[in-house]
């Protein structure tokens, strides 16, 4: 039986017509009604009919099924998840209340979670400052462009469909130099210090791509696909990013070469065939690796991606880091809470994972909130390439909701059998900031809000005992 219920779809029709570079009048134009009428659904006022749908799939090119998914199921996940913090403990909402929310004041849905998120950035930033860290990290232009990749999802629609078809047509070519032939592009592989020290360069006057002799393959093919998207791509990277308002010249181009990268990762990888494969071998990320002529980490990256409406993957967060624990990379498609900041409790096996370079870890871990996640980590070498060029150790993490994990080889028992229950799950934090587990022996600052109780006369294991309230 069809869905009775009313389509509302304001915040992502707002979305699509900014992305659009279009005007309420201009998109109205196009669908033959009011700007006042579109102004309406964008505010959720009015539900978009069946016939709206039909005219922004064919006035704009745009897949329907993804068009018309219904957000106020993820509204009532995600505001669930909300109601977790301990800040609404005292408050007793039922989970019919929750789904009346969502469905009847979808915008009131909306408020609650951006005023939460904001809350929790707040929290998250004072966290930073009373650690030293100084400003909030999120204000410069790294976090801008990962802000900006979030709220995408980490899924771009129209670069995926660009991407299967140059895809088929390389393929077609015979591969990616006989296909930048065809683009009068000619490929050549010289040595490093000829390069002086560019893994990938364009020489524009000569129409030549250079790439460094020295890369392993995977690096290759991803430094060529890479070129190819960012010329063979430029428009429909420039209609993600028109109409976008960036505090610095140096976020746009970030977002731009967050773009041009998912574009690659799209090309080596399309999105059919790889998320097939990827169920197939239960997201064995050395198995895809190999299929695609990938490295692992690229393989990762890829599995974030996977946010086609009609054809989902298991929803990851990623992470890299160094041996320091700064993070170089973060891009989240699991409504990890590691997203946006954190990543350096000690007992995350992404630290641990330096220990044993080169093995696959696995670890079920709770937040305070009680959620649990799944997650794989491995360490991840670049550069190097010859005798006295240095190269680097990173550790990445992808992390999956504990509902998604029976999907993954990796939290199967052996012989494929069912994955066993995680009865202990790590319990782990944020940043000790803004965990409250006053039990944890590995806790190095004192969580905000709560007062340091002194006892002259008695020493806990853990390092601060905290008063009741």
């Amino acid at each position: 039986m069809a869905d009775p219920r009313p389509l509302y779809l304001g915040p992502r029709i707002k979305r699509l017509r900014r992305e659009l570079g279009l005007t309420q009048a201009a998109m109205a134009d196009d669908l033959a009604i009011s700007p006042s009428y579109v102004a309406l659904i964008e505010r959720n006022q009015r539900p978009l009919t069946a016939d709206l749908l039909l005219r922004l799939a064919r006035s704009y090119k745009l897949d329907m099924s993804e068009l018309a998914a219904d957000q106020r199921d993820d509204y009532a996940q995600r505001l669930s998840v909300m109601l977790k913090d301990p800040i609404f403990a005292e408050i007793d909402l039922t989970a019919l209340e929750v789904a009346d929310i969502a469905t009847s004041f979808p915008g009131v849905a909306e408020a609650m979670l951006r005023l939460h998120g904001a809350y929790a950035r707040e929290q998250q930033a004072l966290a930073g400052l009373r650690e030293g860290g100084g400003a909030d990290p999120a204000g410069d232009a790294v976090g801008e462009a990962r802000r900006f990749v979030a709220q995408a999802r980490n899924h771009f629609p129209t670069l995926e469909s660009r991407a299967e078809a140059l895809a088929d047509d390389i393929a077609r070519a015979g591969g990616q130099e006989d296909w930048l032939r065809t683009q009068g592009v000619r490929l050549r592989y010289l040595p490093g210090d000829v390069m002086m020290g560019a893994l990938r360069r364009f020489d524009r006057h000569g129409d030549q791509l250079l790439i460094d002799d020295t890369l392993p393959a995977a690096a290759r093919q991803w430094q060529i696909a890479l070129h190819i998207a960012y010329t063979a791509m430029r428009g429909e990277i420039a209609d993600l990013v028109r109409g976008q308002t960036f505090a610095s010249q140096t976020a746009a181009q970030l977002v731009r070469r967050a773009l041009a990268g998912y574009g690659a990762a799209a090309m080596i990888m399309p999105y059919d065939r790889f998320a097939r494969a990827a169920e197939a071998r239960g997201y064995d990320i050395a198995a895809l690796a190999g299929m695609a002529g990938a490295s692992f980490e690229q393989v990762a990256h890829r599995l974030t991606t996977l946010g086609r409406v009609s054809q989902p993957g298991v929803p990851f967060f990623f992470i890299r880091v160094d041996a320091a624990g700064n993070v170089s990379k973060r891009l989240d498609g699991a409504g990890f809470p590691f997203a946006a900041h954190g990543g350096g409790c000690p007992l995350w096996n992404l630290h641990t994972a330096f220990r044993t370079p080169g093995d696959v870890l696995t670890q079920w871990l709770e937040l305070p909130d009680g959620q649990r996640f799944f997650s794989i980590a491995r360490t991840v070498a670049s550069g190097g390439g010859a005798f006295g060029r240095p190269g680097t150790l990173h550790a990445i993490a992808l992390v999956c909701a504990a509902e998604h994990a029976p999907r993954l080889v990796y939290a199967q028992g052996q012989n494929g059998a069912a994955p066993p229950a995680p009865a202990s799950p790590t319990p782990i934090g944020m940043t000790c900031r803004l965990c409250n587990r006053a039990e944890c022996t590995a806790r190095a600052e004192p969580p905000l809000g709560r007062d340091i109780l002194p006892d002259d006369y008695r020493r806990v294991a853990a390092p601060f005992a905290f008063a009741e309230s």
